[in-house]
């Protein structure tokens, strides 16, 4: 398969010590070539593979030197996209680097679209759909566990274990073939019911054990979406600052002083936490909280775990038992804060109030209680089973829906066999199980889809 020669920036814009102009195409090595002035004269065409060479890039129509770089020359197939690959290291600012790739496209290159060098390696068979989406979460990864994952499938991991259960399915399939179109050999063995059923049944129980890791696997890639509600006053916002390690939020002794809903990135044992301090709930006239408070309810419905915090030297108040009305039935965890002062609070109530929660109590001002709590938040979702590193996860939401698709199809499947449907019709549920699985590595799936999933990769890349 052949395409134009693309090139794009392939480093973040902005300062830096170094920035990398990458370009990818039959016309490559042709193109920096064109601009290349190295050592001795030498020529990248001529130049070994992988390789790194040091000289200069320059205007060809007027050999003013653009920039002083050093040239990476690889050769495809044994490069990323299986193309021949170029890239150009400069010094890193937004005026040089834009200058050479200005200069690459001025002189034959295009400018890639985003996700485009990752499409190419999918297109040309250097990986799969699944591997190819694990770039994005590699780059998107926000914890050390999180990336482990997207290497793992990177690595093919989950598009290994896709491609041993269609291969099951295809024995399956071609098995009852050959006993339709060709009864008169003795010596095929006939596919019974029971055979049928054993086989549908080794592959249903693969597809639930990649389910069950589903809600680890997107917690993990997409961050545990936490609310942090209360009373205000009560140390929602120092709790923000705590788990994040510096201060993000304004933290005073004046009620209502978080307007609005502050979010931010936070690794807790190794958990991504998309952590939200919302304005304390409480009925209020002053117009701007009341915004907050309304912003703050609507965030509390979508939220995949509450800390819910009280104050330990306040009486519980009636709008402390309306917020724990509110999460009835959520993952919460209770927190009773400011355990250094006086305590007014009626911990046997508030043990009552928590009795399906787990409950915390913390000095937030003396950094006592945190370690307690975010053992609390790891336990809660992972429960340690996390560590077993030669387990294979799930975690993109297109891979969840059609894995659950797929073993709908296969209960299907499953149910004609117990009713004695006849094995030709049973077998087009094994047939949309086998194309359901086969989207999740794009062995079979529609060119629109693939050219929205690659839009969504930063451009470079």
């Amino acid at each position: 398969m052949e395409f134009d020669t693309i090139a794009a920036i392939s480093t973040p814009m902005g300062e830096g010590a170094i920035a990398i102009v990458r370009l990818s195409g039959d016309q490559a090595f042709d193109i920096a070539d064109l601009l290349f002035r190295g050592v001795g004269g030498k020529r990248l065409k001529n130049v070994a593979s992988h390789t790194i060479h040091y000289g200069h890039i320059v205007d060809p129509k007027t050999e003013q030197i653009a920039e002083e770089v050093m040239v990476s020359a690889m050769k495809g197939p044994k490069t990323f996209t299986k193309e021949d690959v170029i890239e150009i290291n400069c010094h890193g600012g937004l005026v040089s680097v834009n200058r050479v790739l200005q200069l690459l496209l001025n002189n034959g290159a295009r400018l890639a679209e985003p996700g485009e060098f990752t499409k190419r390696a999918f297109l040309n068979g250097r990986i799969d759909l699944s591997q190819a989406e694990a770039v994005m979460d590699l780059i998107r990864a926000k914890t050390d566990r999180a990336m482990n994952m997207a290497l793992g499938q990177m690595e093919g991991r989950l598009s290994k274990l896709i491609q041993k259960l269609r291969q099951e399915i295809l024995e399956i399939l071609a098995h009852v073939e050959v006993n339709i179109d060709y009864p008169e050999y003795d010596d095929v063995e006939e596919m019974t019911h029971h055979m049928l059923m054993e086989k549908a049944s080794y592959v249903k129980k693969e597809i639930e054990k990649l389910l069950q890791t589903s809600q680890q696997g997107k917690i993990l890639r997409e961050g545990l979406s936490t609310v942090i509600v209360g009373r205000p006053n009560v140390g929602k916002s120092s709790l923000l600052n705590s788990l994040v390690h510096e201060n993000k939020a304004i933290v005073t002794d004046i009620p209502g002083t978080t307007r609005d809903v502050i979010e931010e990135y936070v690794n807790v044992r190794g958990v991504p936490l998309r952590l939200v301090d919302t304005a304390g709930i409480r009925e209020t006239e002053d117009i701007v909280e009341r915004i907050g408070v309304e912003k703050s309810r609507q965030v509390l419905k979508e939220a995949d775990l509450i800390l819910l915090v009280l104050n330990y030297s306040d009486e519980l108040t009636s709008e402390d038992e309306n917020i724990f009305k509110a999460v009835e039935g959520m993952d919460v965890i209770v927190i009773v804060n400011k355990t250094d002062l006086d305590q007014k609070i009626d911990m046997n109530r508030v043990r009552e109030l928590s009795k399906h929660h787990k409950l915390v109590t913390t000095s937030l001002l003396e950094d006592q209680g945190v370690d307690d709590l975010e053992e609390a938040i790891a336990s809660l979702f992972f429960a340690g089973s996390i560590e077993a590193g030669d387990m294979t996860y799930v975690s993109n939401t297109r891979h969840i829906a059609l894995l659950n698709q797929a073993q709908n199809a296969i209960d299907e499947a499953m149910q004609g066999v117990e009713m004695g449907t006849p094995i030709d019709i049973v077998q087009i549920d094994l047939t949309r199980t086998w194309e359901l699985l086969g989207e999740i590595i794009g062995d079979s799936v529609h060119e629109s889809l693939i050219d929205q999933l690659f839009s969504q990769f930063c451009l470079g890349k």
